[in-house]
């Protein structure tokens, strides 16, 4: 399955949730809170099947993975020690393009995921080009000179209040550190990773 490139508005409204995790989907007067569709989609109580697809469909849009990445990335957290469901959200958190937006290079995972392709970004030195690519804490991220005058990174990191406490990103030298692990609290509290864990489970 390809990455999904359409609205995310529409998904954000499908599912309830934020996308983007930052509530703009559903500001007043900006976008409708309900769901896409003529009648806003009546929706009736959803099996364990359903609720269980829709928070791997609603990470999986969040993240900006393909299915294949989504469930590699889920088959690897799975065979580490500790609690799956946390392994698998810090696997996500630990993506180069995640910690470029993190640390708040980019205004979208999206945006970060282009940044990182265009060969904007250096990890520890080095030039990396693949957004995938697994960090590990002391990791240091730096954005390459020729892209530091780009508009859309000066725009993000505008607007940019803060960063979480596993990321520190100096702005005046847009070099940042991924300082270590997430905890489970530091992340998103709407996901619920148990739920993911028992869909691909089922699928075993």
């Amino acid at each position: 399955m390809s990455r999904y490139l359409g609205s995310t508005f529409k998904k954000s409204r499908r599912y309830g949730f934020s996308i983007l995790e930052n509530d703009k989907e559903f500001s007043k007067g900006k976008k409708r809170t309900t769901a896409p569709g003529q009648h806003g989609q009546r929706r009736s109580k959803l099996s364990n099947y359903g609720l269980q697809l829709n928070e791997k469909q609603k990470v999986r849009y969040m993240y900006g993975l393909t299915e294949r990445q989504f469930r590699n990335t889920y088959t690897k957290s799975k065979k580490m020690k500790g609690i799956t469901g946390t392994n698998f959200l810090i696997a996500l958190e630990s993506r180069l393009d995640n910690l470029v937006y993190r640390m708040g290079l980019a205004l979208t995972r999206a945006g970060a995921r282009q940044l990182v392709n265009h060969s904007h970004i250096l990890v520890n030195g080095k030039k990396v080009n693949i957004p995938s690519y697994s960090c590990k804490p002391g990791d240091v991220i730096t954005l390459k000179e020729a892209a530091r005058k780009n508009v859309k990174v000066l725009e993000s990191l505008q607007s940019q209040v803060s960063t979480l406490d596993f990321v520190k990103f100096d702005k005046t030298k847009f070099t940042g550190t991924y300082v270590r692990f997430p905890l489970r609290e530091e992340l998103n509290v709407n996901i619920n990773d148990a739920l993911i864990v028992e869909w691909y489970n089922r699928l075993v």
